[in-house]
């Protein structure tokens, strides 16, 4: 009964509790996209990519949506369906499964989807790693898909100066 609860409020409560909070963090950061203006040619030719990042860089990705239309592939597993809940706060779908257990089902969905003009976002590294480790899977499907593959990051930092009284930061560091 108590595991039933859990997964009831995991599932059910939290997702727009999460959501908030995201969107708190973004209210309260300084958000500065680098080098965004190269993909207007694409974006306005209405091209669509399979958008990779890495698996532990999933927090503010909601936000580097492209286009209304995207789907980012999920597990099947319980905390998959909690990010498949936050990310539908988002206005993104989830596809289901996974390459590591060659789910044709999946891959189907993510071609399909492709097709229809969605951007899919793929974690290349996926939960078990290895970490920053491209895997075959997300190459293979741009190949037979012919889309383009579009890897995205993000990086935080606190506002404080590296070095302080030199006013050099974080984000003087990340033009470079």
């Amino acid at each position: 009964m108590l595991k039933e609860i859990k997964y009831f409020f995991l599932l059910n409560v939290l997702p727009p509790i999460v959501y908030l909070i995201i969107i708190c963090i973004k209210a309260m950061s300084k958000i500065e996209h680098i080098n965004r203006d190269r993909l207007n040619p694409y974006l306005e030719r209405g091209q669509n990519f399979i958008v990779c990042f890495w698996h532990g860089r999933l927090l503010m990705m909601p936000f580097a949506k492209l286009r209304k239309e995207g789907k980012v592939m999920i597990s099947r597993h319980r905390d998959g369906e909690f990010i498949a809940r936050v990310i539908k706060y988002f206005g993104l779908d989830a596809i289901r499964g996974s390459f590591r257990k060659k789910s044709i089902s999946s891959i189907r969905e993510i071609i399909s989807s492709l097709k229809e003009g969605y951007d899919v976002a793929i974690t290349p590294d996926g939960p078990k790693g290895p970490r920053f480790k491209v895997k075959k899977g997300i190459i293979e499907l741009a190949r037979i898909t012919k889309t383009p593959i579009l890897p995205i990051t993000y990086s935080a930092c606190k506002k404080k100066p590296l070095i302080p009284g030199t006013g050099l930061s974080c984000q003087y560091l990340s033009r470079r």
